[in-house]
């Protein structure tokens, strides 16, 4: 598996250093859309990322071809925590490799815990992100606003709340088993999952819940009832590393819907 991710980030960076050589400034724009404050004190925003036409950017887990996001609030004021929730992906099939993200439009909705209800919360992103189109080209972009003490609902973050993955349990997922096995460089994982198909060709995304874990592209086999997803493991630093099973995440993504797993047992 080393191999594979070295020539990996090596054609990324030839491909970065190349980009970097034109301009790509209004490739991509972000920026905060401001939302509204919740009952609880708590307040709902969005990041809103916007391309241009044929430009794509990507998910959490972005898959081999793709590069993983990065948002920091490092600078925001009255903040105690901020957590984002990543609309249904589309997958993109390049070159024979496999990517996961969004085309030309993303909105992240945030909700965030202020330090004191009663002030006001300023909230500042730096985002670092991903944008392709030909060719792939690493993005940095810093944006801020302050959020309204009342503040009115926007159809835009609504949209985007619903439009997630169903829970387990709402796609009536059963039983999941995960089978570790090592291998040369960490370890194989294989997932056995009894839930109903999830339309059209279904592709399962594994997250090992530690950033130190590095996941390989897996595979996705249905059995009438069952669908099987395997990949393999290695930590990034190569050193030996424990699976906590109750940290993984499998997300199947399918036409008709996709669904959001987390957690498994032996």
């Amino acid at each position: 598996m080393i191999r594979p991710l070295f020539l990996s980030v090596l054609a990324f960076a030839s491909i970065s250093t190349a980009a970097h050589a034109q301009s790509f400034d209004r490739v991509v724009q972000a920026e905060v859309l401001p939302g509204w404050r919740n009952a609880d004190g708590s307040h709902t925003a969005a990041v809103r990322i916007t391309l241009n036409p044929e430009w794509k950017t990507y998910w959490r887990a972005p898959g081999d071809a793709g590069i993983p996001p990065r948002i920091t609030w490092t600078g925001s004021s009255n903040l105690e925590a901020a957590s984002v929730s990543w609309p249904t992906p589309v997958v993109f099939l390049q070159n024979g490799m496999r990517s996961i993200g969004y085309r030309e439009e993303v909105v992240l909705p945030v909700q965030i815990a202020p330090q004191d209800a009663e002030k006001p919360t300023t909230l500042e992103a730096q985002l670092d992100i991903g944008v392709c189109r030909d060719i792939c080209v690493p993005q940095t972009l810093t944006i801020s606003a302050e959020l309204p003490a009342a503040g009115t609902r926007d159809a835009r973050i609504a949209a985007a709340m619903v439009d997630q993955p169903l829970t387990a349990e709402e796609a009536n997922v059963g039983e999941v088993l995960c089978d570790v096995s090592p291998t040369a460089d960490g370890l194989r994982l294989t997932a056995t999952i009894t839930m109903p198909h999830a339309g059209g060709s279904e592709v399962a995304v594994i997250e090992a819940g530690d950033p130190h874990i590095w996941v390989a592209e897996g595979t996705a086999v249905r059995h009438g009832p069952v669908l099987v997803a395997q990949t393999e493991m290695m930590h990034v630093e190569d050193a030996p590393f424990e699976l906590d099973k109750s940290a993984v995440r499998i997300t199947v993504l399918g036409q008709s819907h996709a669904v959001d797993i987390q957690g498994c047992s032996s």
